[in-house]
């Protein structure tokens, strides 16, 4: 609860007040912001403010001129923490809380007996960093798991029940059929007559996919439901147990969630980091925080980091080369085997990815890094880690482009060489969710220029139309199926036409799909790629 200040108030941690700032367009707004922290400097105070809906890689340190005291809402003071159970200090429920314990009660009622012990909370730490948990402006998309698949794939949770809605319960969509229709209109299915059901789509039923030579896309059937990358009502599920680097966020406190590194120098750049990353306590003073760009050990002072690079002989990060081409390679690192540069890179990468748990158990990790060489070495661009062995078909954990090289085609191309380790391993992969808000633009956009390049390379034989499944897809490309389904919908190309799935490819979608190709120059070239999978399931090859 928070009340209006009626007259001149001390700004303090946990108000809420207008802070002025610059917009993308270099423009004056004032967005409502929280006063995360206060601190004294010699002849100003300083605020340190959150916008409210906005990402927190935005927060940042501000003068008083800055603040609108006019607007100040200062945080209402609460009652003593009541007690629960008798223990002094339990914290009251929250909505939130009281809403995933409902749900938490619910499905252990309706699937299991109560007579077993619940889970503990793990003890062993897990290593770093994974894809953070922001979707802000993404499009809810539904997948469509067969029931078999429902128990095994809680990301895809509400699916059947916006299918029901339509008087159909869907198994997977599996078969595709292209057929190119000369015609600027189609004629729009009338609602369903009350009591008449549509047959089933089976695991090898045909779908159609009509391509428009019409700029004019016709409206999809399917409903829109919850994004695939998050569990329903919302409410994001739980970090797994095992190597899960996603961060409930329940240990979350002001400290980090302010940004404790001013500026990180590695090699010839500097880097504002967005989120907190837990350097030592003594680094977090210094104006600038130095890396060695081949190890990643970070130190202290420019004159501490040149003594390092006369001792250090390192050139390229430690490991072995998987692939080349051009100035582009991969380094694998086995987290166990290369400790200390793993968690370096998890300490270096936590400052650039939020809503994630740093641990310092990096053995079940491998480390993928993407380097760009020259003559004084191979310098970082980029990496992603997987799990050596995943239980759920993640092949990504974390993902990340150092922003020096982002938005030049690193982050799809990090994408595309976790699908071609995925393609070598025989699998199909997914990245581990929830994904960022960065994360997820990357992915879509992968997978869909993926998924609509098969679709528009599809010839025909003997005039008949070419056909192809949901599965030969997912096997082509080692993207799991529910992200294919997900993909078609989101890109709003999936139909029931007659009976039956139809896929319609307008112009738009052909000539946006075809200008984007055009400026994709960076590609994976499965020759370059010298590299034999493990099987980690032998705890000897740990």
């Amino acid at each position: 609860m928070i009340k209006m200040a009626d007259s001149v108030t001390e700004i303090v941690e946990g108000c809420r007040l207008p802070v002025l700032r610059k917009n993308q367009e270099n423009e004056d707004e004032w967005p409502l912001a929280e006063i995360l922290s206060v601190k004294d400097t010699p002849g100003r105070k300083l605020f340190y403010v959150h916008y409210i809906d906005f990402n927190k890689r935005l927060d940042e340190w501000v003068t008083l001129d800055r603040l609108d005291q006019k607007k100040l809402q200062v945080p209402k003071k609460e009652a003593k923490t009541p007690t629960k159970n008798g223990l002094p200090g339990s914290r009251p429920s929250s909505p939130e809380r009281d809403v995933r314990k409902s749900l938490d009660l619910n499905v252990q009622s309706a699937s299991t007996p109560s007579r077993g012990k619940t889970l503990p909370t793990p003890k062993r730490k897990a290593e770093s960093v994974s894809l953070a948990s922001q979707v802000t402006a993404a499009t809810s998309v539904p997948s469509l798991p067969s029931s078999a698949e429902a128990t095994q794939a809680p990301v895809y949770p509400a699916v059947r029940e916006n299918f029901s809605t339509k008087s159909r319960d869907d198994e997977q969509l599996t078969s595709i059929t292209t057929v190119t229709q000369n015609g600027t209109a189609r004629r729009v299915l009338p609602p369903q007559q009350p009591g008449r059901k549509r047959k089933n789509c089976g695991t090898d039923e045909m779908i159609k996919v009509f391509q428009f030579n019409s700029p004019h896309t016709t409206t999809g059937c399917l409903p829109p439901g919850e994004d695939s990358q998050d569990s329903s009502d919302g409410i994001p599920s739980a970090p797994r147990m095992t190597g899960s680097l996603v961060s409930d966020r329940s240990h979350d406190d002001i400290v980090t969630r302010m940004k404790n590194i001013d500026c990180i120098e590695l090699g010839r750049h500097r880097l504002k980091p967005w989120y907190f990353s837990p350097y030592p306590q003594e680094l977090t003073t210094l104006p600038i925080l130095y890396l060695c760009e081949f190890c990643l050990k970070y130190l202290k002072s420019l004159k501490c980091l040149q003594r390092h690079l006369t001792k250090c002989n390192l050139r390229h990060p430690p490991g072995n080369e998987i692939y080349r081409k051009g100035t582009i390679s991969f380094f694998e690192i086995d987290g166990r085997k290369n400790k200390m540069y793993s968690q370096n890179l998890c300490l270096l990468a936590k400052c650039f990815l939020d809503h994630k748990t740093l641990y310092y158990d990096t053995d079940p990790f491998l480390f993928y890094v993407m380097t760009a060489h020259d003559s004084k070495g191979f310098h970082i661009v980029g990496y992603f880690s997987k799990e050596k062995e995943s239980t759920e078909d993640y092949n990504v954990a974390c993902i990340l482009t150092l922003p020096p090289y982002q938005r030049r085609g690193y982050g799809k191309l990090l994408i595309e060489f976790s699908y071609e380790l995925s393609k070598v391993e025989g699998k199909t992969g997914t990245p581990e969710k929830p994904l960022s808000d960065l994360g997820l633009l990357s992915y879509r956009s992968y997978w869909s220029q993926t998924i609509l390049e098969i679709l528009m390379d599809l010839k025909s034989d003997n005039g008949e139309r070419p056909q192809i499944t949901i599965n030969e897809i997912s096997e082509i490309t080692s993207i799991k199926k529910e992200d294919v389904i997900s993909t078609l919908q989101y890109l709003n190309l999936i139909n029931y036409y007659k009976g039956q799935y139809i896929l319609t490819l307008s112009e738009d979608i052909v000539e946006g799909h075809e200008r984007a190709m055009q400026k994709r120059h960076l590609r994976i070239d499965s020759k370059c790629l010298h590299f034999t999978p493990k099987d980690w399931s032998k705890r000897g090859k740990w």
